[in-house]
């Protein structure tokens, strides 16, 4: 009896496993036509599934997305409903929630879940990135950045605050400074993402805006000591701006900008952004990072110039580039601090 019953639980075993395989399977079938466009083949095979396994969550989810990428939000709210009120709902569950919502312009909803969701995951980024997008569609600008930058402090190595913070001061005639240090941070977490070259023009931008102003006057009425600090640190260089704004100026700008930082604020704001310049400084390499940072933006062919002449030096600034990740450690968001 006892061989049996072994020999039973081992073919249910098998017959599981089985079960999964084909599920993963099909899954994988699924995602190959959502990636190719085809949506009414990933539902098939999607549904197929569902019926295999009703109790698949991550079946469920797969066919939420689908919905979404079809458009049919409705469908994708009917199957995402009931998971979002489940206790395995995980991070990916209320994203998906969220964004349907956001699909059907229903706001409140959408503002409901991903409260939920914060509650449920307070260091989870994303979460405060699309929360954000959120409130700024309705409207809630001041909201919404408190959101972006609540979730610089919750999870400080997730790029979408940075990036939506600095599209959103960029639109402010006082958040320039605030634009330049959350793009650039952006553009060195994010150094593949096609986003990435579009902050850098916002970027560069941002500091000819800076520099056509009275950056003395600038910072006199400025309230947050942080961005006082930036913007006197600045004004001390402002006079190298009579030679014009362009990658090599900036470069010795920026230059003296960080000596002078590290001598005088470091301590009291330190920043990893400048922290690490200084170390592409000691490098020699932190020319070369300029005009990545701001050479295509600026003049593609110049900038190509310039690369070619410098071979080395550029050659040196990629290889340490591509061999570091940027990470912003926790208790340095200034923006929010009076």
């Amino acid at each position: 009896m006892k061989q049996i019953f072994t020999a039973g639980l081992f073919l249910m075993g098998t017959v599981m496993a089985f079960g999964q395989d084909q599920i993963a399977s099909m899954r994988e079938n699924a995602r190959k036509f959502m990636m190719a466009g085809d949506m009414e083949n990933a539902l098939l095979v999607l549904n197929k599934a569902a019926q295999t396994d009703k109790n698949n969550i991550e079946v469920q989810k797969d066919l939420a997305l689908a919905y979404y990428y079809k458009k049919d939000y409705a469908k994708g709210l009917e199957i995402i409903k009931p998971l979002v009120v489940s206790e395995s709902a995980d991070v990916a569950t209320y994203q998906l929630a969220g964004t349907l919502y956001r699909g059907t312009d229903n706001g409140k909803e959408a503002e409901k879940i991903y409260k939920t969701a914060i509650e449920k995951y307070p260091k989870q980024g994303p979460l405060y990135s699309e929360y954000g997008e959120v409130l700024e569609v309705m409207k809630n600008g001041g909201a919404a950045i408190n959101m972006w930058e609540k979730g610089m402090e919750m999870a400080p190595s997730y790029s979408g605050n940075y990036y939506n913070a600095a599209v959103y001061y960029y639109k402010l005639p006082e958040g320039k400074i605030w634009s330049i240090l959350y793009g650039e941070i952006y553009a060195n977490m994010e150094s593949l993402n096609p986003k990435s070259a579009n902050i850098k023009k916002m970027v560069l931008d941002a500091y000819k805006d800076l520099f056509s102003g009275n950056l003395s006057q600038t910072a006199a009425t400025t309230k947050n000591p942080f961005a006082k600090a930036v913007l006197e640190t600045f004004g001390r260089q402002s006079g190298i701006t009579a030679q014009g704004l362009t990658p090599e100026t900036l470069a010795m700008i920026r230059t003296r900008f960080v000596l002078d930082w590290i001598n005088n604020y470091n301590k009291k704001f330190p920043y990893r952004l400048f922290e690490y310049h200084q170390q592409l400084m000691r490098d020699g390499i932190f020319d070369a990072y300029n005009q990545w940072m701001f050479g295509p933006a600026n003049n593609q062919s110049a900038f190509e110039t310039w690369a070619n002449a410098n071979k080395a030096v550029y050659d040196k600034f990629t290889e340490f580039h591509k061999s570091r990740i940027f990470k912003m450690p926790a208790g340095q968001v200034y923006s929010n601090r009076k």
